[in-house]
């Protein structure tokens, strides 16, 4: 649970529900202004109770899945930390490994990069995937409206990009890092994360030491994209999931003019929208069925195609039978164990 003060942000979700804001303050903490459970309930006095998300697991020195982690500060200014990643066969060795940059998912709302369910996915996916992975931890919405964890992830990435001579501060990156094969990937809104670090690397230089954006691939799963009229014929005409979708990002991004026909999160539909500069060689996206998002992985996968990016490949995957982020609530069904394969496969150059 965090608190935040009744500020602008606040006012605007007000707007935004079109609430009426009692006097008394102890009923202003009682009233929902806004329920999203299971995620978040939001009260009228601007009081957020996050409902999933808030536990966490430390990093551990103890081989879990035969790997090790640690956290480490990447932003002293906002006390903002990575979780870092290695294989425990690579501790006393030499080797290089290719590098992987996680940001979660959570709808920009809840989650982090400590909690029990990044920690498991991590740690099965460097086990299979035999890299070096930094998972990155930002600030959240409302209390942090966006940009903010768009500009916190490019810090992450700045701060990554500070060991690529192997004279960084992290001796693990130092060490095994291999920064000819940097890879970003991220589920749900971190997938929309991935497309805008990647887009931005491409203009902006992660170190004097690169000639091109450093970033050889990128993974998008499940990743979280949407507009205000349905992408196609098949996409969900459902009032209530495409309100809901809506409300959570009137939450995350309060002072948006354009809902969500913000550039931040129409990447597919909107015309004015140009990906065709996306910084890397190599994209998988990854989706299901039953998402209500598959229709925008699909459409972004297809869009990147006819954009004349000048990248090498993309590759869709589509899980049938399943929804949104399945992997991740059960990560011991046959289909999770797929999914993180064939997150390996791309990583290790087998697709």
């Amino acid at each position: 649970m965090s608190q935040y003060k009744h500020n602008t942000h606040t006012q605007a979700l007000s707007k935004s529900f079109k609430l009426i804001i009692p006097l008394n303050q102890k009923q202003m903490d009682s009233e929902i202004a806004f329920d999203c459970s299971p995620m978040l309930i939001i009260y009228k006095s601007g009081r957020i109770e996050r409902l999933t998300g808030e536990t966490t697991v430390p990093a551990s020195s103890i081989p879990q899945n035969g790997v090790i982690s640690k956290d480490v500060i990447y932003s002293p200014n906002e006390n903002l930390s990575v979780r870092i990643y290695l294989p425990e066969k690579a501790v006393k060795t030499s080797e290089k490994l290719p590098l992987l940059v996680y940001f979660h998912g959570g709808g920009f709302i809840i989650e982090t990069a400590f909690s029990p369910t990044y920690h498991t996915f991590l740690t099965t996916a460097v086990s299979a995937s035999h890299c070096v992975a930094v998972s990155v931890d930002y600030r959240r919405a409302p209390e942090h409206p966006i940009p903010i964890s768009f500009d916190d992830s490019w810090t992450s990435l700045k701060w990554v990009f500070t060991h690529i001579a192997g004279s960084g501060s992290e001796s693990w990156l130092n060490k095994h890092a291999d920064f000819t094969k940097v890879f970003l990937a991220g589920d749900s809104t971190g997938g929309t994360i991935t497309h805008h670090m990647t887009m931005r690397a491409a203009k902006e230089k992660l170190s004097p030491e690169l000639r091109d954006s450093g970033i050889l691939g990128i993974i998008l799963v499940h990743p979280f994209f949407w507009s205000k009229t349905p992408l196609d014929d098949k996409e969900t005409r459902d009032v209530t999931k495409r309100s809901k979708a809506e409300v959570l990002w009137k939450i995350a991004s309060p002072n948006s003019k354009d809902g969500v026909d913000d550039p931040w999160i129409n990447v597919v539909q909107s015309e004015s929208v140009d990906i065709s500069g996306l910084g890397c060689e190599k994209v998988l996206v990854m989706v299901a069925e039953l998402d209500i998002a598959v229709r925008q992985g699909l459409g972004y996968a297809a869009k990147l195609e006819r954009s004349g990016w000048k990248g090498e490949k993309v590759e869709v995957i589509e899980t049938q039978g399943e929804g949104h982020d399945f992997h991740l609530r059960n990560p011991d069904s046959d289909k999770a164990h797929e999914l993180v394969k064939t997150f390996a496969r791309f990583l290790k150059g087998e697709m």
